[in-house]
């Protein structure tokens, strides 16, 4: 399994059109087949701050959720709201298998 952890920190005024622009792009990411988890995850402590947990089966099918409409939408939209480039950093999945 290939997973990738990005690290975004959003200007906080555009928290909340983020969220909903990432909430457009889960949805279509969870309905990809090598799609395992598209976990969205919001700092208790900054709100501005968020990690994206994306498991897919392997390295070709997280290659392949780059190239799909609703990632390039996705990417396009929210490039202005970042307060800071975001960070993915890539693991191998264990468990579960």
């Amino acid at each position: 399994m290939q997973v990738t952890l990005v690290h975004v920190h959003v200007k906080p005024e555009a928290v909340e059109a983020f969220k909903e622009a990432t909430r457009l792009n889960h949805e279509a990411s969870v309905q990809e087949p090598g799609n395992r988890r598209f976990d969205i995850l919001q700092s208790s402590e900054d709100p501005s701050r968020f990690v994206l947990y994306e498991a897919y089966t392997d390295a070709e099918a997280a290659a392949a959720h780059k190239q799909t409409p609703h990632y390039l939408t996705w990417r396009e939209t929210v490039a202005d709201m970042m307060a800071e480039p975001r960070r993915g950093d890539p693991y191998d999945g264990l468990w579960p298998e």
